[in-house]
C-alpha cells in the first residue's frame, strides 16, 4: 500500500505550524525493478556491517540515536517498548549496524512485512562518513538484499530534515518519486527525546 492512502490534501497557500512543532516535506520514492549496478568502494579495514538479529529495544534505540540524531530521526524513539519490540522481533525486518571496534557508524533497516514489497526504512551514516562513498556501498547492499527476495517494489521516503543530498542520492540509486507530503510533528528536542543541541541546521523554536 502506498503511504499517501487516506492522507488529506492541503489547500494552496501558507499554513501556520503550531508552536513547538516542525514541518517537513516528505518525498516517497520507489523502484519497480533492480537498477543497473553502481560501483561502490569497499568498507575500510575494521568497518563491518553486522546483522543485529533481534535486538532489545534499548540496544536498537542507541544505534538509532547515534546515527540519526543529527537528522532529527525520532520516530522509533517515541514508540512504546512493546510496539518497538514487536517490530524488532519480526523475522521480516532486517537490521544492520555499521561498526568498528564496537562503535556505531551507520545503520540499515529493511522491512519485508508487506507481501511483494520491501521498504528501505532507515539508511544512514554518522556525519564524518557522509561523502566518503561508504553510503553508496551501504545502498548497494540494501538493493541487493531487497531484490534477493521475491518482491516487485522497493520503496523509501526522505524528507527535508535529512542531508540535503539525500533525495538526489536516492534518485541516482534508481528510485523514482511518486508522492510528496507535508508532515508536522512535535520537535523532539523540546521534550527530551533528542538533545537540544543536535541538528543545528534546523531552527529550534519553542
Amino acid at each position: 500500500m502506498r503511504p499517501d492512502t487516506g492522507i488529506p490534501t492541503l489547500a494552496p497557500g501558507y499554513a501556520t505550524v503550531p508552536p513547538g512543532h516542525l514541518a517537513t516535506i516528505v518525498t516517497s520514492l520507489e523502484m519497480l525493478r533492480p537498477p543497473p549496478p553502481r560501483p561502490g568502494r569497499p568498507f575500510p579495514p575494521g568497518l563491518r556491517l553486522e546483522p543485529l538479529g533481534r535486538p532489545e529495544p534499548e540496544t536498537y534505540r542507541t544505534l538509532f540515536r547515534e546515527v540519526g540524531a543529527d537528522w532529527l530521526w525520532f520516530s522509533r524513539l517515541t514508540l512504546a517498548d512493546g510496539t518497538l519490540a514487536a517490530i524488532l522481533a519480526d523475522r521480516d525486518v532486517e537490521i544492520f549496524a555499521l561498526r568498528q571496534k564496537g562503535r556505531n557508524f551507520g545503520m540499515l533497516e529493511l522491512d519485508f512485512r508487506q507481501p511483494g514489497a520491501c521498504e528501505l526504512v532507515f539508511l544512514g551514516l554518522i556525519g564524518s562518513l557522509v561523502g566518503t562513498g561508504i553510503g553508496r556501498t551501504l545502498m548497494n547492499t540494501a538493493i541487493s538484499r531487497a531484490w534477493a527476495r521475491p518482491i516487485t517494489r522497493f520503496w523509501v521516503h526522505t524528507c527535508t530534515l535529512d542531508h540535503p543530498g539525500a533525495l538526489a542520492f536516492y534518485r541516482r540509486s534508481g528510485f523514482d518519486p511518486f508522492a510528496v507530503h507535508v508532515e508536522i510533528a512535535p520537535d523532539p528536542r523540546l521534550d527530551g527525546t533528542l538533545p537540544r543541541d543536535c541538528a543545528s541546521h534546523v531552527p529550534l523554536l519553542g
